[in-house]
Order: C-alpha cells, then structure tokens, then sequence
C-alpha cells in the first residue's frame, strides 16, 4: 500500500483537494493507498476546509467535510512513502524539517502533469479560482495514479 501525504501552506485548500481526489481516483483505479494532508503552517489546525473550496469540491462529488486541517512535521519523513508538495514554496519549508539520513521523496504535484504546463497548483485562498485548483489537481492525481501503477 502506498502512502502519500499532500502538502500546502494552511492545510484547508490544496491539499485536502488533493487527498480526497487521490483517494478517489486510486479507488476507482483499485489502487491500494492510505494518503493524508497537512499544511506546513499552523494557523488553521483542527479546522476543516475552507468553506469555498468544500463547495467547488462537492460539485465534483469530492467530499472534504471530514477532513481537519494538521500541520506537517518531521515525523511525516518517517509516516509516509512519498511527499508531495503543491507548490516550491511548500517544498522548501518540507525540505527544511528533513531529518538527517531520511531519504523519503518530496515531489511537486504538478511533477505528474507536465502537459499542463504550469509548475504549482496556486493557492485558491487567494486566487479565489477552486476551479482551476481542482482541475489541477485532478490530472496530477491522474499522472501520480499512472505513476504508481507502473
């Protein structure tokens, strides 16, 4: 079973999109996966998903309301298989709790979709645009199922 664990800034956009997307699409793919999220800053922890962003997320039938927002630690480099950042900003602040010996990868989401041509899912809290998150999302979710698969 793999276990990935996406990451954000505030842990109540991105990456809990990403999870449950992921999570969806490696069931319908039957995929074995355990995936969580977190956010690499602390302000929204125990909070669920931003309000807007569970909304755009349940017309696509993805239901955030479960999860709460965490944030990432050190420990995570040990928890999880594979790492996956949505933008550089989130990798570097990953990179800088990396324990010393841990060899877990840490890789951009957008890394699994290179035909979208953009490098970072942005940041809907403040682009205000959950459409072009999800659709982000939803290919590189494609892209890393595909990866794993092989």
């Amino acid at each position: 079973m793999h276990k990935i664990l996406f990451v954000c800034l505030g842990n109540i956009c991105r990456s809990p999109s990403a999870e449950a997307v992921f999570v969806a699409k490696a069931e319908a793919a039957r995929l074995p996966v355990s995936a969580d999220s977190a956010g690499t800053g602390d302000w929204h922890v125990g909070e669920a998903p931003y309000g807007p962003m569970q909304a755009a997320a349940r017309l696509r039938d993805y239901d955030l309301s479960p999860l709460r927002a965490r944030q990432f630690t050190a420990a995570d480099f040990t928890s999880f298989d594979l790492i996956v950042a949505m933008d550089e900003a989130n990798l570097h602040d990953i990179e800088r709790l990396r324990p010393a010996g841990s060899d877990t990868p840490v890789v951009l989401m957008m890394s699994y979709a290179a035909e979208a041509g953009v490098k970072a899912v942005p940041d809907p809290y403040y682009t205000r645009d959950f459409d072009e998150a999800l659709d982000l999302i939803e290919v590189a979710a494609d892209g890393l199922i595909m990866r794993l698969k092989t």
